[in-house]
């Protein structure tokens, strides 16, 4: 009987060994996060246990989205998020998930990179989404279709944030509380508000932006809305998807070139990483270059425009002052924005001396309509010029008020 009583706990041993060696290793989490999950948790040192507890205490449901989330961390995330932080993120990124029609309708590779992420680009970590999901629900409860939704924040955001585009404000990169307590922010600042307004109502959204304009006038960055399958782009003042005068800039990006390309953020990793332009250094937001995209989308829009004589030809040429002719070494490559109205539609650069006599700034406006060109002179003095133009191809000629 005791040899019986000792094989057979031999083999409940064994048994018992078995069933734990079977056991998931991350139970409920899929397979393939799994070698992801072991490098990141490595990785998260000390802070290891805050990144187990928020796997483990979200339900079996949510585990595919906060693996996703710890595996495309960057390793200041790893270092220092906690498990409240996360559960709260993931929490109201699926209560929107099932409050919204649209949302509801996300595969989840959208859903996981373009809603869940808790921010942007490398903005402080600000637990924004449960205010936000409050703040923006009102504008969105009633809207028919993802479309409507987005016209809704959209319109809505200025009044409910109250920040507006100043070059005061204290960091380009601010996260949307700092912008709010500032009451102002960057290009950069406006667009996170706009994509975590989105995204706190099941709306993908993601940041997208150049390091330099092809004339090299700047970075610029805004938004991208993903409707029916397709990115769409949109800014903090809205002119409508698609529609927005940095258009006639990033249609001229270079694909091949990273400063003069057109990057969109992403979460997951790329191996590409988006141009930070306050601090280049900083290689840990993954991106992808959708250059392509925009240089298609506004030669379809100018030839379009072109065929159906909405448009006119304008020659921008800037000369060193008044008395100068148009040889090449009277000319002057400087910066010119372009308004109509208070709607920037448009800028560029000039051609300097050095560059072909038949080499100008050309924009393509509407018809019958009075424009605004607007540069900086020799004096460091905003100098406007505004100048009607009818249905002929016309040159603007501006001057810098260079003395002889």
């Amino acid at each position: 009987m005791g040899k019986i009583s000792a094989l057979s706990g031999l083999l409940s041993f064994l048994a018992a060994m078995f069933i734990i060696g079977c056991a998931p290793k991350y139970p409920g989490v899929p397979e393939k996060y799994h070698a992801g999950l072991d490098e990141a948790l490595q990785a998260a040192g000390e802070n290891r246990d805050e990144l187990e507890t928020a796997l483990n205490e979200i339900p079996d449901s949510q585990k595919a989205a906060m693996a996703f989330l710890v595996v495309n961390m960057p390793q200041r995330d790893l270092e220092g998020l906690s498990a409240g932080f996360l559960k709260d993120n993931i929490e109201y990124a699926f209560k929107a998930r099932e409050t919204f029609s649209w949302a509801k309708a996300l595969p989840d590779s959208v859903f996981f990179n373009e809603v869940l992420p808790y921010a942007s680009l490398n903005e402080r970590r600000d637990n924004w989404r449960e205010d936000f999901f409050q703040l923006f629900y009102p504008f969105v409860k009633d809207a028919k279709d993802i479309r409507a939704a987005i016209d809704s924040v959209n319109q809505n955001i200025v009044d409910v944030v109250k920040v507006e585009y100043n070059t005061n404000r204290k960091k380009p990169d601010q996260s949307p509380f700092e912008s709010m307590e500032q009451n102002m922010a960057s290009c950069s600042g406006l667009s996170i508000l706009l994509t975590d307004a989105f995204r706190a109502v099941g709306i993908p959204s993601r940041i997208a932006g150049t390091a330099n304009w092809h004339d090299d006038r700047g970075n610029h960055s805004w938004n991208e809305v993903w409707v029916d399958g397709q990115w769409y782009f949109t800014e903090y003042y809205p002119s409508g998807l698609n529609k927005s005068w940095f258009l006639n800039d990033a249609g001229k990006a270079d694909k091949n070139d990273p400063k003069y390309a057109v990057w969109a953020s992403s979460f997951e990793k790329t191996g590409n990483s988006f141009p930070l332009v306050w601090d280049m250094n900083i290689k840990y937001v993954p991106a992808v270059n959708v250059t392509d995209r925009y240089v298609q989308l506004y030669n379809e829009q100018q030839k379009a425009k072109l065929a159906s004589g909405e448009l006119v030809e304008v020659e921008i040429i800037m000369l060193k002052n008044d008395k100068c002719s148009l040889v090449g070494d009277d000319r002057m490559a400087i910066n010119v924005d372009v308004f109509k109205g208070e709607e920037q539609i448009g800028g560029g650069r000039t051609s300097g001396p050095t560059q072909d006599l038949n080499d100008f700034l050309t924009l393509y406006v509407d018809k019958n309509a009075t424009y605004t060109f607007r540069y900086t002179n020799a004096r460091g003095e905003i100098v406007n010029v505004d100048k009607e133009i009818q249905d002929e191809p016309v040159q603007v000629r501006l001057y810098m008020g260079v003395e002889e």
